[in-house]
Formats: structure tokens, C-alpha cells, sequence
């Protein structure tokens, strides 16, 4: 027994305002069918996500005092999906350069992000001249070839570069059977003679405890931009037969199966998840864990790091007992004596604060 759901048919093509398409890609998406003004409403729309949460991420960046190459990271957030806005509405070539290479920039920004974070001047300046010239390439390279294959294949590389080296970092600076073996130098600021061993046990702990909610947190937004890459894949693949099925189930149900729509949507949740875990393991490489935390009350919500102090009425297990075991530490360790170390201790992390 079929279900027909309240439904109209697709309109017809109109003629549209930026025609002729230049773009060397056209998607899934037939042209022009909903208004003149917008090639793919669907793809135009759906990048509406990235503008919202790249402002609430340079929100929060400004608002809790975050290193500001995250606030960068974030306004590069927001030029990918104003760029891809742009070429999906008008489907013209220099638009759609736009899209592309602001994904580029903005993957070269958190790729110096990563392996700038507690290296020499020198080193830093060094690996900001090699990102720069490797984001000219892929530039000019790109635009004279013209070859979506390599803009593709240049973006996975970079950020799997990226990824792969922020578990390593988060691996051997946080985790502490890790950590006391293989950290780096600037981790050895915190001196253990400051400390008691409940103290240092109780760090452990919240170490271990902060290495199992990252992990959680990488996997989860990793498996959503994974997932978004899938769907697409699979857009590409059946293109004909998806758009035979939303002409059969007519809209508004037919966007349904828009799947590079849902690659906007997937990759922009994805990519958010990874900038707030990078935030976070930038905060704990600074030995900030008593000062800020995660604050992720469920899957359905969006995560972001907060000062502590701001977090007034834990919702959670976690985020209660988190709470409650840094403030009784904390009292613990001045009640010790354990002031000037304290104090001597993240006055020296201030300095480690790159950019």
C-alpha cells in the first residue's frame, strides 16, 4: 500500500539571472527551478549552517578568550560558506574558485595552527612561509588546470595531516601514561614538587577523563563529516535515478535527497566539532583544565568550551562531578601552600599562548 504524502510538482526550469554556467562543476541539483536568482537553492541554502556556526564561533572566540588563530579559523569558517553561497547561487567559475580555495586557506590555517603551537620563532615563521607557498600552488596550479580532482585530493591530504597530528599531540601531552614518557618540553613547566601525590593523582584522573571525552568528541564529528563525504559520493554516483525520485515525491520532500545539500550540512557540523576539539586540546596543552572545560550536554547539541566559572548549573555527571573535583582540587592545593607554584607555574604557560 503506497503513502502519498501532500506534495506539488517541481516547477520548470527558469531562465536564470547568472546564466550561462561557467563553473567547470555542476551538481545534482537541476538549475534554476525554484527562482532565477539561484542556481541550486538547496546547495545555496544549506551553507547558511556554516555562517551560523562560524558566528558563533567567532562569538565565542572574542567572548572566552581563545587564541586568536582560532578566531581566524573561524572567519575562515565562515568565508567557505559564504564562498560556496555564492558559486551555488551564480554556478560562475570565479565563484566557484571562492568555494574551493577558502576550504584551502582555512585547512593551511589550522594545519599552522597544530604544528606551530609550542615551537621556536623561528620554526613558526619557517612553517608560515611553507603554508603560504603551498596555498599559492594549489592556487595557481588549480586555476590553470582547472581539475576538481586535485583541489579534492589536496584538501583530504591537509586535513588529514592535521587530524592525524592533533590525536598524536592529544595523545602524548594529555594522556597521562603517555605524557610523563613522551611530552613535549613545554609540558615539564608544571613542576611535580608543587604538588602532592592526591593532587597529582586526582590530574590523572581528570587527564584520563579529558583524553576519553576527546576522543568521543573527534570520533562523533569525524564520523558526521565522514558521513557527509558518503552521502555525496552517492549523489554523484545515482544522480539520475535521485532525480527521478524527487520528481515522483515532488517537493517539498524531494530536498530530502539533495545530497550535496547534506554534504553542507555534514561537513560544516564535522568541521565545527573539530575546531571546538582543537580549541579545547590548546587550552589543556596549556595547562588551563582547572580554568575551562567542554561544555557538551548531549549529541543533539552543539559543543563548545567555556571558562568553568560560566557554566552555572551543571546538567550532567560529568560536567558536575568535573566541576565539583576541580574546585575541591583547587581549594585543596591553596589550603596546601601550593599558591606560588600555582601561580609561578601558569605564569610561565602564559607565555606559551603562540598566537
Amino acid at each position: 500500500m503506497s503513502i502519498n504524502f501532500p506534495h506539488f510538482a517541481y516547477p520548470q526550469p527558469k531562465e536564470g539571472y547568472w546564466a550561462p554556467v561557467t563553473s567547470t562543476i555542476n551538481w545534482c541539483e537541476e538549475d534554476y527551478y525554484a527562482t532565477q536568482y539561484s542556481a541550486e537553492i538547496v546547495n545555496t541554502l544549506t551553507n547558511l549552517l556554516f555562517i551560523g556556526l562560524g558566528i558563533k564561533g567567532i562569538r565565542n572566540c572574542l567572548k572566552y578568550d581563545h587564541d586568536s588563530i582560532f578566531l581566524v579559523a573561524f572567519i575562515g569558517y565562515v568565508a567557505v560558506g559564504s564562498g560556496s553561497f555564492a558559486f551555488h547561487s551564480t554556478l560562475k567559475y570565479p565563484m566557484q574558485l571562492v568555494d574551493e580555495l577558502s576550504m584551502i586557506y582555512t585547512a593551511c590555517l589550522m594545519c599552522y595552527a597544530t604544528f606551530s603551537f609550542s615551537r621556536s620563532q623561528v620554526f613558526r615563521q619557517v612553517l608560515g612561509v611553507s603554508l603560504v607557498s603551498l596555498a599559492a600552488f594549489i592556487t595557481l596550479y588549480y586555476h590553470f588546470c582547472e581539475n576538481p580532482s586535485f583541489h579534492q585530493n589536496a584538501f583530504a591530504l591537509i586535513t588529514a595531516t592535521v587530524l592525524l597530528r592533533s590525536m598524536y599531540i592529544m595523545e602524548v601531552n594529555i594522556r597521562p601514561s603517555l605524557k610523563k614518557k613522551y611530552a613535549t618540553v613545554l609540558q615539564k613547566y608544571i613542576d611535580p614538587a608543587t604538588t602532592t601525590k592526591s593532587e597529582q593523582l586526582t590530574n590523572a584522573r581528570r587527564d584520563q577523563r579529558i583524553v576519553k571525552e576527546m576522543w568521543f568528541l573527534v570520533i562523533f564529528g569525524l564520523s558526521i563529516f565522514l558521513g557527509g563525504f558518503g552521502i555525496w559520493a552517492l549523489d554523484i554516483k545515482y544522480c539520475s535515478r535521485l532525480r527521478t525520485w524527487r520528481h515522483n515525491i515532488g517537493l517539498p520532500w524531494g530536498v530530502l535527497l539533495e545530497g550535496h545539500g547534506w554534504w553542507h550540512i555534514m561537513t560544516g557540523i564535522g568541521s565545527y566539532f573539530y575546531i571546538v576539539w582543537a580549541i579545547w586540546l590548546r587550552h589543556c596543552l596549556n595547562e588551563r583544565q582547572d580554568e575551562y572545560m567542554l561544555h557538551w550536554t548531549s549529541v543533539w547539541r552543539l559543543p563548545e568550551v567555556v571558562p568553568i566559572s560560566t557554566v552555572k548549573s551543571p546538567v550532567n555527571g560529568y560536567t558536575n562531578g568535573y566541576t565539583n573535583g576541580h574546585a575541591n582540587g583547587h581549594a585543596n592545593g591553596h589550603s596546601n601552600g601550593k599558591t606560588n607554584g600555582f601561580i609561578k607555574g601558569h605564569a610561565k604557560l602564559a607565555d606559551r599562548k603562540s598566537v
